[in-house]
This record gives C-alpha cells, sequence and structure tokens, in this order.
C-alpha cells in the first residue's frame, strides 16, 4: 500500500482536509445533482479572485445542436502571440464556467494571452460525445475569430478534450499550436502503473473514474474511441508540441507519461512533468501549497512558452 503520509507533506494535507471538508471523499456517492452542488460551494471557497488588470465577458458561441456559453479573459496590457482555449475538469459531470473562473483570470493576467473559457455540455444530461462536440465548436470558433494562433489548455477531464480535439483536428489548416494538459485522463491502461500504484490515492480514486466513465458514456463500452480515449488512437503523428503536467499521488500520472511516449516515438515532441507528492485537484492548492504554486508557475510558463511556438525541451 501506498505510504501517502511520506509522500505528501504537511501543506498539501492540510489542503486536502479542508478540501474533504467541503467536499467529503463520499461525495461520489450522492446524486449528481447533489454533487454538483457540493462542487460548486467547494469551487466558491477556493475562489482567490482575478489579478488587477484582468476583466471578464460572458457571452456563447453557436454549436450545431446548441449555443455554448464562454467567458472572455483580457488583459489590460495584452500579448496577442496567442489565444488560449481553456476546456475545465470536473470528471465531466461537474464544473463550468465559475468552477475555473479564477484560475483562467490568473493564466490571463500572467500570460497576457486573452482565455477563453468553454462550458461544455454535462453529463448525465448530454451523453458523449456532447461534451466533444461542444470542444469542437469552440476550437472552430476560434480559429475563424482570432487572427493568432490557439493554444489548448485544460485539466483532467478538460485534458481529455484538448487531446481529443487536438487529434481531431491536426489535418486542418489553421490547427492549435500546442496543449497544455494538467492531470487529464487520457484513457490509459487500469491494469498498471499508477492506476495500481495510486489506486486509492487521495483526492482522486479508480472508483471514482469508473463512475464518471459510466456516467459520460451511459454505461456503453467505447473502447477504441479516441474522442474519449485518445491514447486508443493508432497514429500519434502530427499532434501540437505537448506539455504534460500530473500530480505524483493520482490514479492518472501515467496516462501523461504514456501520452508524452507515444507523441515522442512518432516523432513529435512532447515533455512530461510528475509533481512529487502533489494530488488530483491541486490547482486550487496554488496559493497556499509551496509544491502547487511551483506547479502552477511551470503551468504559466508551458503556456507563455508555447503560446510564442517556444520550446523548454
Amino acid at each position: 500500500m501506498t505510504d501517502y503520509k511520506t509522500l505528501i507533506d504537511a501543506e498539501t494535507w492540510a489542503f486536502i482536509e479542508r478540501t474533504n471538508s467541503y467536499y467529503p471523499p463520499d461525495t461520489i456517492d450522492y446524486t449528481v445533482a447533489q454533487q454538483r452542488e457540493i462542487y460548486d460551494r467547494m469551487c466558491r471557497e477556493f475562489f482567490a479572485g482575478y489579478p488587477e488588470g484582468v476583466t471578464a465577458e460572458t457571452t456563447a458561441i453557436a454549436g450545431p445542436a446548441c449555443d455554448v456559453p464562454i467567458r472572455i479573459y483580457r488583459n489590460a496590457k495584452p500579448d496577442h502571440a496567442a489565444m488560449v482555449l481553456y476546456l475545465h475538469g470536473g470528471g465531466f459531470i461537474l464544473g463550468g464556467l465559475d468552477s475555473h473562473d479564477d484560475v483562467c483570470a490568473e493564466l490571463c493576467g500572467r500570460t497576457g494571452y486573452e482565455v477563453v473559457s468553454v462550458d461544455y455540455r454535462l453529463a448525465p444530461e448530454h451523453l458523449h460525445p456532447a461534451a466533444f462536440d461542444d470542444a469542437m465548436s469552440a476550437i472552430e470558433w476560434a480559429a475563424g475569430t482570432y487572427d493568432r494562433p490557439v493554444l489548448l489548455c485544460g485539466d483532467s477531464a478538460g485534458g481529455n478534450l484538448c487531446a481529443a480535439v487536438a487529434h481531431a483536428t491536426r489535418g486542418r489548416a489553421k490547427k492549435p499550436i500546442g496543449q497544455v494538459l494538467i492531470y487529464p485522463g487520457l484513457g490509459g491502461d487500469r491494469a498498471r502503473g499508477s492506476y495500481v500504484t495510486h489506486a486509492e490515492a487521495p483526492m482522486l480514486t479508480v472508483r471514482d473514474l469508473e463512475f464518471y466513465k459510466h456516467v459520460r458514456t451511459g454505461g456503453v463500452d467505447q473502447t477504441g474511441d479516441i474522442t474519449l480515449y485518445p491514447l486508443a488512437d493508432a497514429d500519434f503523428a502530427n499532434l501540437p508540441p505537448t506539455v504534460l503536467i500530473t500530480a505524483q499521488c493520482d490514479p492518472l500520472s501515467s496516462d501523461g507519461e504514456a501520452y508524452r511516449d507515444r507523441i515522442v516515438a512518432a516523432g513529435g515532441r512532447a515533455t512530461w512533468f510528475e509533481e512529487p507528492g502533489l494530488v488530483h485537484g491541486y490547482l486550487r492548492a496554488r496559493h497556499a501549497v509551496g509544491r502547487a504554486r511551483a506547479s502552477f508557475t511551470r503551468i504559466v510558463d508551458a503556456v507563455a512558452t508555447l503560446g510564442k511556438g517556444g520550446l523548454t525541451w
């Protein structure tokens, strides 16, 4: 059994305990409506505000099935080298424009890039591929609206959607300039690696992952669908430069390593950072935990660098 008392420091444990006080580990057993209420309250408790000079506008874009709400973050001192399309986490059943509001504002504040957060449809009301379809609508809108490169960024479920979009758009003239994936779930082998070592990790367990997958798909086996599981793709050529940042104490960590390896083996450019002692969802700890603060700086640097077409490896 993994000894988390050794791997996780006191600051991170304090964050875990604070999170559990708002979002108890057994929340997964509640109804989806109850889970959303609990999750939204937790996000409000961790809200860190906007950096000076950042403003936001909430609007919507037209999609084939419905309008997709978005929130556009702008910096008083803009950098027009790129724009960031942000896809939020939440297991495909939780979250929205407010859950990652301050994260997107800080990315805008620290990079100068315009950031667009996408409020894609959630399961179980909207089963797969609804979220993917909305993400595709967003990338098509961004490519047609902005006169600058589009960079994908997302955490957890949002990281999954970013990768799926990157695979789907790589043959297009205006494809994403890069992608930054933060503890993404990419459909890795659940019989090995972190899925085994960290199956019972604080903040996210393999049982949680199975629940989210079941809700997203309606319980239908869709093995091999790369819009669900990007690691199932047989071809990893021509993907954009990719930075993967995962948490050591997270069953999804091995997905970052596997995805990096597949891109590099296909001749692409990708790098993977596994943040020691951190847990899934640590973005909310970026102002309270030293390791999380350092990792968020790494995320910001990756976004800023890829947005300018640069590489750090």
